[in-house]
């Protein structure tokens, strides 16, 4: 079996990247810009999260090459072995669900954005001043900062079953037909 090095550390260090900071920005990022003046907190979280998205998109590149890459390095398997193709379609799945929430995110990201410095509580929360438009975008924001991390930590879960579907104990009873585990 060939090693597939690059691609396992595309995949890999994409996907960290994708859950990682999305993660953090949530976390910090949208929380920190509470601290600020109402009159500043829309421009600090605009700022952060617009320099946070080109490094995003590249880990997700990264993380969807790399998969990709995966996927080849692995046709025999994913032919042979009971399980992998089962677990490869609902991979697909949730990488699919991942950046469609991202994509939505940063739809409702850019309704923020164009609204320059709107007066809000922090990254997701409006407040009395905030534009309607803005707040609720901020109000679904507030549930997308959590769906990302929490679809791309799934993959991160995923990837670690794939992982242990690649032991030569779960490998070879598959590809020879002599039984296999789950």
């Amino acid at each position: 079996m060939a090693r597939n090095t690059f691609s396992r550390s595309l995949h890999d260090v994409g996907l960290a990247a994708w859950f990682g900071g999305t993660l953090a920005n949530a976390v910090a990022l949208n929380a920190a810009a509470g601290e600020a003046d109402e009159k500043d907190a829309g421009r600090v979280t605009n700022a952060g999260w617009n320099r946070w998205t080109p490094v995003n998109a590249v880990a997700i590149g990264a993380h969807l090459v790399g998969s990709v890459g995966q996927l080849a390095g692995n046709s025999g398997r994913l032919a042979a072995q009971p399980g992998v193709k089962a677990m490869s379609t609902v991979k697909t799945v949730v990488t699919v669900a991942a950046l469609g929430a991202t994509a939505y995110s940063r739809a409702l990201g850019k309704v923020v954005d164009a609204a320059g410095d709107p007066r809000v509580k922090g990254g997701t929360k409006s407040s009395k001043n905030t534009p309607a438009e803005v707040s609720s975008a901020q109000g679904k924001l507030d549930l997308m900062q959590w769906v990302i991390p929490a679809l791309t930590g799934t993959l991160v879960v995923i990837s670690s079953f794939a992982g242990e579907q690649q032991r030569a104990s779960e490998v070879l009873p598959g590809v020879t037909g002599a039984g296999h585990r789950s």
